[in-house]
């Protein structure tokens, strides 16, 4: 054995002890650091001959890098729909890392693991047992699956096989949506549709949601040819929903695959008063969930959700691998995703759910909720700002109150001030055609004092810069 892997093997105890408490360290000043990374630079590193060992490493890695990390996962991070990992699913994570599995047989005691917490995801969203689920690296995996296998359903009501035979018969073929989310269309361009191959629905005024009467009008234009719906429970910049149970009405007339895309919108069931957005997705084709958004488990994890298990068995199955038995006979998890080298990114998940249940996770979300309400009033009572659309659930969409030739100027300015102020962090967007800003609540840790930090530095950077007296 390499000297330096015998000598880290020896001190394997104190070098995790370091981690940990270089862990205990970042975790417990996330609600202190920047928000936001500052631009820095870097002289080149290059390969060492002969290497520094663990701890020489971990004493260059902050010596490189410390200052410049960023509080990413803590409670101020509205930029995107990012959750910030509870402390028992970095547990699992880490466990995740020591026990190193490809998590592909589901019949080995470790891997009844995944099966155990598709079964508590299900009962936390009132899923019928008729789905099945697996985990897969992010809600573009997600959608790429569900899609995937729309896909070889597509194929099956044409004769043919889409996985075995490839795209050619499909050339036509169509996916219909309203406010698609960016990871479905890229899915799309990969799955080989192409993204020309998605028709955009009009949206209800003033709405991200299906106008369903202009859905019937072009499920009628088409009938009798498959098609693939994709249904929204959760837009990006309103969380609106599209109606699940009027589309799942039509699906019973119009011949399609209905593709809900609930990233984050899934867990509007947690809570008894928002639940009511996801009726009728039990009638789904597929679904995407996301795991690292409202979940709170570290990236990269995600769920997609079918109740056709033969197709995505056909979809993704090995062929021709000796060594990883008959797919039609040996259950792998690598025969049904994308991935033949599966981490055990469900261990994470189990441990936040046994320790936090739903009753927790119904407090989150609700929290989240209400924050979200909270800043929508306060946008809404303010002279330096307008709010765009109503706050459905967790996602502010707003904009400047300054006139309309200024907005996008403005925004630029207002949102590069606040972010590099490193308190809070939110992105860019366009409304209806208006420039605009989305701040995104999800984080298990946000609570009304980071609203208040939040807001006071908002009102801060909307007055422009301060002047100071000589």
């Amino acid at each position: 054995m390499n000297q330096l892997l015998n000598q880290d093997l020896q001190q394997l105890d104190n070098f995790l002890q370091e981690i940990k408490d270089y862990s205990v360290l970042f975790l417990s000043s996330v609600e202190t650091l920047p928000v936001k990374a500052a631009t820095a630079s870097f002289e080149n590193f290059d390969l060492p001959r002969k290497g520094m060992g663990a701890m020489h490493t971990l004493s260059q890695f902050r010596k490189r890098y410390e200052e410049h990390l960023a509080g990413n996962s803590g409670p101020r991070n509205w930029g995107f729909v990012t959750g910030g990992a509870t402390i028992p699913a970095i547990a699992g994570d880490w466990l995740t890392s020591v026990f190193d599995m490809n998590a592909s047989d589901r019949d080995i005691p470790p891997f009844k693991i995944e099966t155990e917490t598709i079964s508590m995801l299900r009962q936390l969203f009132g899923l019928p047992d008729a789905f099945s689920g697996n985990f897969v690296t992010g809600a573009t995996m997600a959608n790429f699956s569900g899609l995937a296998i729309a896909r070889q359903w597509l194929g099956k009501q044409l004769g043919v096989d889409v996985a075995q035979e490839g795209m050619a018969a499909l050339a036509n073929a169509k996916i219909v949506s309203c406010t698609p989310h960016s990871s479905s269309v890229k899915s799309m361009a990969m799955l080989g549709f192409g993204r020309n191959a998605l028709v955009k629905i009009p949206a209800l005024p003033d709405r991200e949601a299906f106008d369903i009467e202009a859905l019937k009008e072009y499920l009628l234009a088409h009938k009798g040819e498959p098609l693939i719906v994709l249904a929204s429970a959760g837009t990006v910049n309103t969380v609106d929903f599209d109606d699940l149970q009027a589309i799942v009405a039509l699906k019973k007339e119009y011949n399609f695959w209905l593709h809900v895309d609930a990233a984050f919108g899934a867990f509007a069931a947690c809570v008894p008063e928002y639940k009511q957005l996801l009726d009728g997705w039990e009638e789904a084709d597929s679904i995407t969930i996301d795991a690292h958004k409202w979940l709170n488990v570290p990236y990269d994890a995600a769920m997609v959700f079918t109740r056709h298990l033969q197709l995505q068995l056909d979809t993704f199955k090995n062929v021709g691998a000796a060594y990883l038995g008959d797919p039609e006979k040996d259950f792998k998890y690598s025969n049904y995703t994308p991935e033949n080298s599966r981490r055990l990114r469900a261990l994470p998940a189990w441990f936040t759910l046994v320790a936090y249940g739903a009753e927790g996770y119904t407090a989150i979300v609700n929290n989240n909720i209400q924050l979200a309400r909270q800043l929508g009033t306060l946008i809404s009572e303010s002279d330096a700002f307008h709010l765009l659309a109503p706050v459905r659930l967790c996602v502010v969409c707003f904009t400047l109150h300054v006139a309309d030739e200024e907005k996008q100027a403005g925004i630029d300015a207002f949102l590069k001030a606040l972010n590099d102020s490193g308190k809070v962090m939110m992105t860019p967007t366009v409304y209806q055609g208006v420039p605009a800003i989305r701040a995104a609540f999800v984080n298990w840790r946000t609570t009304e004092k980071d609203l208040t930090i939040a807001w006071e530095d908002m009102l801060q950077q909307a007055a422009g810069p301060t002047v100071e007296e000589d």
